[in-house]
């Protein structure tokens, strides 16, 4: 059997020369068929039968008699001088159903595409990260993915793969894998001081899940949220999907400035904060504002959503205790994710909610997906308990902090006077901040171009108004690639502010 690819764009021609049916008749069903579906639109002009007949490797003879045959019956014609195209009125019978077949697919919905909610939805920003498929510098939240011990990953996952046990791979705890449950709030405990028990812990997939379900669980339509400004733009489209009003509440040195968002809205329902490494513009809320948002939320009857994004990238000094560890009222619900202190395509992390919502909690978990996967789970707990992950934290606090000092060196040897930037104790990404009258989109914009991801700091405002910045991830990419990326933005921040 030989099978040919016509020289015609989008076209695939099969041709069986042990068939009983003629090559020319085979030739000419083939083509009938591409223009009557659509693959040859009308008007398409077609190879030579010389050229035609070379591609398919059959003679020219069984080309022209095919074609012959084509015009014959209407689906082609032939320009003197021009060549061969595919008719433009196709032959009558043909032709109604085609038409038919058109306005069917034109004509307009007799109800709305989206609910008022949806389409919302459809229009709030996801990410301000452009698509692309190939990361660039300085892609913020991007882990060191060249060095996650993946031949330690392999070699768990292969305990399970060539023993698998048969409740691994049946429907799971919507809570999530016992043990795994029971690692994190064992380290949680340890690390971050957080007061949980596992029963607590709920397993989704990844932060935005968190938010996702936290939203949908205890916010009604219209009741307010405080949102830091500048902030998380993930947040905002959980909100909205649970008909949520948010508030901005501008941030300081101190983190969320706790009377700003009392005189905005007192009574608002929730507070959504990232104290320890506040993003995007990296402060750390003080005591005395943990504090202060503590008694806010019991006075006002309102939970607190502590978002711990990134807390194990501390460079100086003990790790910070969590807001969750302050709170006497339950008034905290704690989040966490794997995708910054491991992979992203993982896409595992976790709630941890006072004691009378674990059982509520666990239920929108399972009408949200059911359960995260339940090998990665197992593998995940495995890679906690045996000490792999703790160690894989400390050799990246070290290399982190390297790169940092590699980032603010460049910075300061290609764009000193005109970019700023000022290390940071903790994070995956610092600041660059820009002179008052730049636009930050603009550059983040050409910046793009050149194969650099310097993401807007105006991109995650809603109101607060503060100087022009770029967020500068350094975390997921090696030394040259650091040094690279700065050349290249200073190339880009001199073709914009000239």
């Amino acid at each position: 059997m030989t099978k040919q690819i016509a020289a015609v764009p989008f076209l695939t021609l099969m041709l069986d020369s042990s068939s009983p049916i003629p090559l020319h008749r085979q030739l000419y069903d083939g083509l009938r068929h591409a223009i009557l579906s659509g693959q040859l639109d009308m008007g398409t002009q077609l190879p030579s039968t010389r050229t035609l007949a070379r591609e398919l490797g059959i003679s020219r003879t069984t080309v022209v008699t095919a074609f012959e045959q084509l015009l014959a019956d209407g689906y082609l014609e032939a320009r003197v001088g021009d060549g061969t195209y595919v008719a433009r009125v196709l032959p009558e019978d043909l032709l109604s159903v085609r038409t038919r077949s058109t306005q069917m697919v034109q004509q307009a919905p007799k109800v709305p595409l989206l609910s008022q909610r949806g389409t919302v939805l459809a229009n709030t920003p996801v990410t301000a990260t452009p698509r692309v498929e190939q990361p660039g510098a300085f892609r913020p939240g991007l882990p060191a993915l060249d060095e996650v011990p993946f031949d330690i990953w392999e070699r768990l996952a292969c305990r399970y793969y060539r023993h698998p046990p048969r409740g691994l791979f049946a429907y799971g705890d919507s809570a999530g894998y016992r043990p795994l449950r029971e690692a994190i709030a064992a380290y949680l405990s340890t690390s971050r001081a957080v007061h949980c028990t596992a029963t607590q812990v709920i397993i989704v997939s990844g932060s935005q899940q968190a938010l996702d379900i936290t939203a949908r669980m205890l916010l009604d339509p219209n009741d307010a949220v405080w949102l830091e400004d500048p902030g998380y733009i993930g947040v905002r489209g959980a909100l909205i999907g649970a008909g949520a009003t948010v508030i901005p509440v501008p941030v300081d040195e101190e983190g969320l400035i706790v009377t700003a968002g009392e005189a905005r809205c007192a009574n608002a329902h929730m507070a959504y904060v990232t104290p320890s490494h506040q993003y995007p513009l990296g402060v750390v809320m003080s005591l005395k504002r943990r504090l202060a948002l503590l008694e806010w939320a019991d006075r006002a009857g309102a939970r607190v959503l502590e978002d711990d994004y990134d807390s194990e990238y501390r460079y100086r000094g003990r790790p910070l205790a969590s807001l969750q560890g302050l709170d006497t009222k339950g008034q905290v619900i704690y989040m966490g994710t794997f995708s910054k202190v491991l992979f992203p395509a993982l896409r595992l992390g976790y709630l941890v909610v006072p004691p009378d919502l674990a059982d509520a909690f666990s239920t929108a978990r399972a009408l949200a997906d059911r359960h995260s996967p339940p090998l990665e789970q197992a593998v995940l707990a495995d890679f906690i308990t045996e000490g792999h992950f703790v160690r894989h934290i400390r050799r990246m606090r070290a290399l982190y902090a390297q790169r940092q000092q590699v980032l603010l060196e460049a910075v300061q040897h290609e764009l000193a006077g005109i970019l700023e930037a000022a290390p940071q104790e903790s994070g995956m990404h610092l600041i660059g901040w820009l002179p008052p009258d730049v636009d930050d989109k603009a550059v983040a914009q050409h910046a793009v171009m050149v194969g650099v991801e310097a993401l807007p700091l105006s991109a995650f405002r809603l109101q607060t108004a503060q100087r022009p910045g770029l967020l500068l991830g350094y975390v997921g990419f090696n030394e040259d690639e650091i040094r690279e990326g700065v050349r290249r933005l200073a190339l880009v921040l001199e073709r914009v502010m000239n």
